[in-house]
């Protein structure tokens, strides 16, 4: 079957998405649409030997500011015990989090993990690896879909601050054997959409063409 769109088609949709801090605490898009995005995502996207590690979370409305108000309150310790001037700072950024409309929470399996290891023992070394693959090409997908569907969103990555994903584990009562990998806030932009490509290396740093 011929595609229905040119690969400059997707690489323009790709090169669309950015990192939005600015949102608000709505969402012009549908809870059922942004449930078929991330629905969607989770029937096509690539994982190794087609294990399918990835797990989401679709968190909306008031069950997000719920969830924040979880994170601050685990995180605050932490980052007070680094300094008021980090817990200041960090503080204001949670606050915003908060305040964005939902999250789509990114998970990896345990326990899937350990049957893919278990079915195709000579690779069970890599599995970890591919399933961080796996969620990563997921990620990019369902940020880039939402901010083609007039949203915003910017990832964040909760597990580096050790108390927190136990927090988010409870709050969303997903199985023990679940890993954060990532936390994708979203709403209406409330702040232009940013057009500029971050600076880059050049290409000639980055690619290799071997003929």
């Amino acid at each position: 079957m011929a595609p229905t769109v040119t690969a400059d088609q997707f690489l323009a949709a790709a090169k669309h998405r950015r990192t939005v801090y600015g949102l608000k605490s709505t969402s012009a898009v549908s809870d059922k649409r942004v449930e078929e995005i991330v629905g969607q995502v989770l029937s096509f996207a690539p994982s190794s030997y087609n294990t399918q590690p990835g797990r989401i979370t679709l968190v909306t409305g008031e069950k997000h500011k719920g969830l924040w108000d979880a994170i601050i309150a685990a995180a605050e310790p932490i980052l007070k015990g680094a300094g008021e001037e980090v817990w200041k700072t960090m503080s204001g950024i949670f606050q915003a989090h908060k305040g964005a409309y939902g999250s789509v929470v990114f998970w990896d399996s345990g326990d899937a993990i350990k049957e893919a290891g278990a079915k195709h023992q000579s690779a069970a070394h890599m599995f970890p690896q591919f399933a961080d693959h796996s969620t990563g090409m997921a990620q990019i997908l369902v940020w880039t879909a939402l901010e083609l569907e007039g949203l915003g969103a910017n990832l964040q990555h909760l597990q580096a601050i050790p108390p927190v994903e136990a927090v988010i584990k409870q709050y969303l009562d997903v199985p023990a054997d679940y890993t954060l990998k990532a936390h994708l806030n979203y709403g209406d932009l409330a702040q232009p959409h940013p057009e500029a490509v971050p600076e880059k290396l050049p290409l000639s740093q980055t690619l290799k063409v071997v003929a």
